[in-house]
This record gives C-alpha cells, sequence and structure tokens, in this order.
C-alpha cells in the first residue's frame, strides 16, 4: 500500500499534467503543493514549459519555485491566471472550502478569484461532510479589531487572536491581524461569509465557496478526482 506522501506525490503529478505551456500559472501552498512545486521543477528541465509568468500565495512558495529556476512574479503585473494549483484546509463534498491556515488567505483569494480554473490538491485528512475541524480564520484591520472581535465573541463563533510562538499577535504580509473562529461545525458557510463580507473592518476570510472548480484527493488506495457540476 502506498504511504501518504506517496499519494500526494500521485496527486501533485496529476496537477503537474494539468499545466500547459506558455500559460499563467498560479501556484499556493501546502506539503502537496510542495511535491507539486518539485514535479514541476522535473518536468520544465525535461521539457521547457515556457510559462508566461508565475504567480504564487506564500514566501515559503516562491523560495522553492525559485530553487526550482523559475521566476516568480506580483499578480498586480499580470492580467489573469490560466490555472491555479493549491490546498485546502478542508474541503467538503460541495467543494467548498476553509482555506487561510497559513495566515496568507487574502492573496490566496486573491489569485483564486483571478485565475480562469481552480485545482485543489489535498489528503484525505481535509474532507470533511460538513465544513469544520479547523479553525476558521478572518483577517481584520488592527483599528477596529476588538469591536470585530466583541461581535464575534456575541454571535457565539467562538473568536480567539492568532498568536506567534512568543505570545504577541500574528501579523499578517499586509500588517492585519487574524482572528480565528473556533465554532464548529460551521453555521450554513453562505450565510457566515455574507455576514464577514459584510463586516466593517473585516479584510477578508477563509471561506471559500464556490471558487474551486477541481479537487485531487490523496487516500489510502488511490487518487480521488473530484470535479464541479
Amino acid at each position: 500500500m502506498a504511504t501518504q506522501d506517496e499519494l500526494k506525490k500521485q496527486a501533485a503529478a496529476q496537477a503537474v499534467a494539468m499545466v500547459r505551456p506558455n500559460t499563467v500559472l498560479g501556484v499556493g501552498t501546502g506539503s502537496t503543493v510542495a511535491f507539486f512545486i518539485d514535479l514541476l521543477g522535473a518536468r520544465n528541465q525535461q521539457t521547457p514549459l515556457n510559462l508566461k509568468a508565475i504567480v504564487t500565495t506564500s514566501n515559503r512558495s516562491k523560495e522553492q519555485l525559485e530553487q526550482n529556476g523559475f521566476t516568480v512574479s506580483e499578480l498586480a503585473d499580470i492580467d489573469q491566471v490560466d490555472l491555479c494549483i493549491d490546498g485546502a484546509d478542508r474541503v467538503d463534498h460541495h467543494l467548498d472550502g476553509i482555506k487561510g491556515g497559513g495566515g496568507a488567505l487574502t492573496l490566496e483569494k486573491n489569485v483564486a478569484i483571478n485565475a480562469k480554473h481552480n485545482v485543489w490538491i489535498v489528503d484525505q485528512s481535509k474532507v470533511v461532510d460538513r465544513l469544520g475541524g479547523f479553525p476558521l480564520p478572518v483577517e481584520v484591520l488592527p483599528v477596529s479589531c476588538e469591536q470585530n472581535f466583541r461581535r464575534f465573541e456575541a454571535q457565539g463563533l467562538q473568536p480567539a487572536y492568532r498568536l506567534k510562538a512568543d505570545g504577541s499577535r500574528y501579523v499578517t504580509h499586509y500588517g492585519n491581524y487574524i482572528i480565528d473562529l473556533h465554532v464548529d461545525p460551521l453555521p450554513i458557510p453562505a450565510g457566515l461569509a455574507a455576514m464577514l463580507d459584510s463586516t466593517v473592518g473585516v479584510v477578508e476570510h477563509g471561506l471559500f465557496l464556490g471558487m474551486t472548480d477541481e479537487v485531487l484527493i490523496a487516500t489510502e488506495s488511490k487518487i480521488e478526482h473530484w470535479t464541479r457540476r
């Protein structure tokens, strides 16, 4: 029986096969995406893909892409991403997900919304019947974070500031804080997303609803391929 890492590599290999030459590629982050980057680099060495541009959602992936010989562009410098390959912290059978465990949810969502086609590659531990089992990250402006926190608390969403190892508040790439909502499972994800979207002081949240087109899942025995209907 294949190990989890071997299955992740198989899922990553399927994603690499989706990449077409002379296109703009978006690359996310995560353990399965890390396999994807190395396999993409190997394919590019054998047969140059001549990608028009690559954008990524994390510094970790940026460094790994550069180590594999790719030049990484800023999202603001391109018109549209043709294909985005990313991971997810949780995904349900409707292909809705929770993302942002690494703190880059705002950039992740901006890359995804500007991509023609989104594919998530995950292992089976990320698949759930109802979205939950993972804190929902909400990026908030420091100027009104306390009001947001109290509002979430009053709504029963069990908020907690994301902290660094030294106990200080985690600060995002854009200088904001993250409040993680620990309510589980999430109550009516679409309604919660709409509420967060309309809350002043919320920069972005980690509910990615209706945003991915395909999911490749590394299970114990095979790679499952889900597509949006």
